[in-house]
């Protein structure tokens, strides 16, 4: 029997994503949740910033989970499905599942290494922390 080999995302890389994401979001001028998993939807790190959404917890979670499970960015949803009425009608019943901006797969050398999700800002704002968080990968690797 062969096992698989998985790679992850350590503990240190991901609380540097979480301070770049920050950084940007206090440029930006708002609060946001930041949520990265492993590989496998696992919980990393969590930051929620003063004055972030309570709601927006749940959300950088999900977009963290959705980005792994398709390993796509959760903004590639929308325009994805948005002309296919039984798709989008249905898919968005799917638990976790999120379809606007802010959801990442953390990606090294082809291998998806985790996700992050960001949550407080608009969709567009969002995504910008994002990036921010994984050009510290981009730097790191």
């Amino acid at each position: 029997m062969k096992l698989i080999e998985k790679f992850s995302i350590p503990n240190e890389l991901a609380k540097k994503m979480i301070e770049a994401a920050e950084n940007k979001a206090r440029e930006l001028g708002i609060a946001v949740n930041i949520t990265i998993v492993d590989e496998g939807g696992n919980l990393v790190a969590f930051s929620r910033m003063d004055h972030a959404p309570l709601l927006s917890i749940g959300i950088s979670q999900n977009k963290a989970y959705t980005a792994i499970g398709f390993k796509k960015p959760t903004g590639d949803w929308y325009p994805m499905i948005k002309d296919e009425p039984a798709l989008l009608n249905g898919i968005v019943h799917t638990p976790k599942l999120v379809i606007f901006g802010g959801g990442f797969p953390i990606t090294v050398d082809g291998h998806v290494i985790g996700g992050i999700g960001i949550s407080g800002g608009s969709a567009e704002e969002d995504e910008m922390c994002g990036e921010a968080a994984l050009q510290i990968v981009q730097q790191l690797v």
